[in-house]
């Protein structure tokens, strides 16, 4: 498959409604994406993708994404037999964002620190500074 999708369309009605995919990578190449469970809609990650990442995923059925940290590409349970199996993509409004609806295989865990959700933390105020509460799940 092409790493190459047509460049964006600045006719917004072109862009908001056409069967066309181009999505609109931001200045450093990536488009945001965000990862639910297929199954119950549960939260999992967010991540980005470049061309490279956008195009194997389609290709293949799995998810890959661009690593900002490593600045390489991941592809998602490689190492951790934690595959996301994609289920269904979307794509926001102007093109510059994706959902990704999946099932994951191996353990079922998502977060590289073995949890299911990198979201496991709840943001608390209290006596008006910020706190974090470990999540029930």
């Amino acid at each position: 498959m092409t790493h190459e999708f047509p460049p964006p369309s600045s006719d917004k009605a072109q862009l908001e409604e056409s069967g066309v995919l181009s999505p609109r990578f931001d200045d450093k190449g990536l488009v945001t994406t965000v990862v639910t469970d297929a199954r119950d809609g549960m939260l999992l990650m967010v991540a980005h993708m470049n061309a490279e990442a956008l195009a194997l995923t389609l290709e293949t059925g799995i998810a890959h994404f661009w690593s900002r940290s490593r600045a390489s590409l991941w592809k998602k349970g490689e190492a951790s037999g934690n595959v996301l199996m994609v289920r269904e993509m979307r794509v926001d409004c102007d093109q510059d964002a994706l959902w990704l609806k999946v099932e994951v295989d191996g353990a079922g865990a998502t977060c590289h620190t073995g949890r299911r959700s990198c979201f496991y933390r709840i943001v608390e105020v209290a006596d008006g500074q910020p706190t974090l509460r470990k999540a029930g799940n």
